[in-house]
Parts: C-alpha cells; structure tokens; sequence
C-alpha cells in the first residue's frame, strides 16, 4: 500500500472513531453543538472515504486512456467533499437559528463525561490534523490537504462547542447554539475555499506563483533563450508545462534541441517533478534576412545544400544571391523548376527581399579518392613562407575532379578567426601558385 492510500486509511480510521464519540457524547448531553459536529464528522468519513479513493485512483500510471496520469481524480474528490460540508453546515445552522428563536426547546445537559469525550476528541482531531497536512506537503497531494483542512477546522469548531457547554453549564444554554452556528460558519467558509481551489485545478487555471517561478528560471539561461509561449497547469499535485520557444531560423536540429534541453532543465531544477514539453520554432520576422532567407530554401524539396548565400542592398533594394546544390542526376529542365520554387519560397516568407539570384550546382553523394605521393616541398615551402613554420599535417588525395591538399595549419590561439580565415585564404593562393594542376585545397586551423 502506498504511503499516500496509508494516510488516508488512517484519516477513515480517525473519521469513524470521532463520529461515535460525538454522537454519543451530544444525544447524552442533548448539546446541538455536540451533535453538528457528529454530523461534521460524519461529511469528514464520507469525505476521507472519497480521499482514500481519489489517493488510490490518482496514484495509478499513465496509460493510453490518460496519457498526462489520474491526478484530477485527486480534485474531483476534493471538490465533492467541498459540497458535502456546505449541505450540512447548512442544515445545522438551521437548527441552532430554530433553537435560538424558540422553535425547538432543548436542555443541554453536559456532564463530565461530555467534557472528557470533547478532550479526546481535540487529541484526535490534532493529532490527524498533522498527519494529513504533512502526508499533502510531502507528496504534493490536494485530497491530503483537503482532509487537513477539514480536520483543523474540525478543533476549532470542538473548541467553539466546549466554549458553548460551559456557556450552558453556567446558565446560558443559547450559548450550545451559537457555538454550533459558529461551527456551521467556519465549516462553510473552508468548503468555498477548498472549492475554489480545485475549481481552478480542474479549469486549468494557470497558479500564478509556479508561472513567476517559471519564466524566472527561462529568463536567466545563458545563452538566452526566447520565450514565446508558457502554459502551466496543475493536475492532482503535480504540474505540466507547454513551453514554446524560437531559435535562429538557420539552427541545427541539434542546437534547438539542446535549447529546447536548457529550459526542460531549467523548470525541472525550479519546480521539481514538473512535466515539462518543449515546442522548437524558428524565429519570424525579427530574425536575420540571410537566416530567414536560408531556412525558406531549404524548406524546398529535393535542395540538398545551401552555401555562399549573400544578402545585398541594391539601391535601397535588398536582393539574395545563393548557390544551390542539387543531385547531379536532374535534368536541367527540372533543376531550373526547383530553383525557381527556392526563389518564391524566399520572396514569399522574407517580403523585404525584392529579387534572387541562385547558382545552380551539383551535387555529387560520394567522390572516389586515393592517396597519392606528391613532392610537398613547393608546398611546405609557401606555407613556411606565409606562417613561418612548417605545415602541421600535409597529405594529397586524387579524386574525380583531380588532385585536392589537405593541410592543417598551427595559429596562435589568440588570433579572431577572421584573421585566421584570411591566412588560410593567403596559403591557399600561395599553393595553387606553385601546385597549378591541385583541383582543390582543404585547409583546416587550428591554434
């Protein structure tokens, strides 16, 4: 038996034991007080009996039927106790204004007895107040906490209906029934309370402190991520959450995933047990042209690669030119269709771009090479040139399309990568210089 169903057995327990001892205990003294309580008591078994069932539905896995859990059964139970205490709060209030207004005559009798029932009553009541309220903390249950609520409103009332016998035992015998309307108002106004409060769990009321706590974990990530949308729900304790956030329109999957990652962790670390689903979009209107540009051609089918693509003001018009690869085995007929889909796709999703230009190239899937041996000294003898120190790794591979260098280069770590670039670049004039026949030079840098 879960620790949850265990909590709420022991509240039907206590239920069971308070409403023969007051019912005894008021029929004997003839106290209304006493018996509004039995009757209080009784709404407490009915309620806790709801408990035990709503902690033993709510607690079950989620399936097919109920992909997000059970955790509402948790509220409705609350909620129906809710109703149960504003019916007989209500009945009994009606009884102490009849007795008050001399309807209905009775002699309160308390005796010692009476006095002690009501002291162990306050035991009883104290004792599974605690209970119930630590069980709600710790498992983050709203039927625990509703049954605390119920039960600390249950030692008030008895304190309010010991006031009312002793004010009868001393000669005032209205004083039972003021108590028991005191006890009918208490009752009342914690049954709204609770009914208010699943309400809104069972409307989907966003709680207003979990979404602050929320969007002040997203808002301190680094690198910053953009919020668009946040929708927190509670459901049995427990809490859901639809974040949608944007990234660069030119992202890698992985990046918006990882994204998507750091704001998951994030409200896991601020609301912990939180549900948490990420929705990736990319950026509108307030991104880059360029990456605005890029993702609306590679939303065309069959473009493969997208590279050189260069966003120019052209009289105070913003024009985009782009190379475009496509697989080399299309007609051209068919490639100058797809080049003229990547150029609506761009005018149609970045409006600012009045004209597009695209370089159509193909796009071969493999490349046949081996290694070939070389003279490297005109080679090695440029990069000494250009760095002042000997090239770090230097191999020649022929391909298809002829015979390509790959060389890796030592910087300084300290230089941007724009001056990196530009040395790479100066290199790769210097090589094909003294190497005309290379058909390609791959250099890679490195600090």
């Amino acid at each position: 038996m879960s620790p949850q169903r265990r909590t709420a057995l022991v509240s039907v327990g206590a239920a069971c034991l308070l409403v023969v001892i007051k019912l005894v205990a008021g029929v004997a003294s003839s106290s209304l007080g006493l018996l509004a309580e039995a009757a209080h008591s009784g709404t407490d078994l009915a309620a806790a009996l709801l408990t035990f069932f709503a902690v033993s539905v709510a607690v079950r896995p989620a399936d097919r039927g109920h992909p997000w859990g059970h955790g509402k059964a948790q509220n409705l139970a609350a909620l129906a106790e809710a109703g149960f205490l504003i019916l007989i709060s209500l009945g009994i209030a009606s009884a102490a204004i009849l007795r008050l207004a001399g309807v209905v005559e009775f002699d309160v009798e308390p005796t010692g007895w009476t006095f002690a029932a009501i002291a162990l009553v306050l035991v009883i009541d104290a004792s599974r107040t605690v209970v119930s309220l630590r069980g709600a903390r710790r498992y983050r249950s709203d039927a625990l906490l509703a049954n605390a609520l119920h039960f600390g409103s249950d030692f008030a009332g008895t304190i309010a209906v010991l006031a009312g016998l002793v004010a009868a035992t001393l000669g005032f015998p209205a004083g039972d029934s003021i108590a028991a309307l005191f006890v009918s108002g208490l009752v009342v106004a914690a049954a709204v309370r609770l009914g208010s409060r699943n309400v809104d769990a069972l409307m989907d009321r966003t709680p207003e402190e979990e979404e602050h706590i929320a969007r002040g974990a997203i808002a301190v990530l680094e690198p910053p991520v953009e919020l668009r949308r946040l929708r927190l729900r509670r459901s049995g304790g427990e809490h859901f959450a639809d974040v949608v956030i944007g990234v660069a329109p030119g992202a890698a999957i992985g990046q918006g995933h990882a994204a998507a990652d750091r704001v998951e962790d994030a409200l896991q670390q601020a609301l912990p047990g939180i549900d948490v689903v990420v929705h990736v979009e990319p950026r509108g209107a307030e991104g880059a042209i360029r990456e605005r540009a890029l993702a609306a051609a590679l939303t065309v089918s069959h473009v493969r690669e997208i590279h050189n693509l260069t966003v120019l003001d052209v009289n105070g018009s913003t024009e985009v030119t782009l190379h475009v690869k496509l697989p080399g085995e299309l007609s051209l007929d068919r490639a100058h269709d797809i080049a003229e889909e990547v150029e609506a796709a761009i005018c149609r999703d970045v409006p600012e771009v009045s004209s597009v230009q695209t370089h159509l190239e193909p796009l071969a899937e493999t490349a046949a090479g081996e290694e070939v041996d070389v003279d490297p000294a005109l080679i090695v003898s440029a990069v000494r040139e250009e760095t002042g120190a000997a090239p770090r790794e230097l191999r020649f591979v022929r391909t298809d399309d002829g015979l390509v260098v790959f060389l890796t280069l030592g910087l300084g770590g300290h230089e941007s990568l724009a001056d990196a670039h530009g040395a790479a670049s100066s290199i790769e004039a210097r090589v094909r210089e003294a190497v005309p026949a290379i058909a390609d030079v791959v250099i890679h840098t490195e600090p």
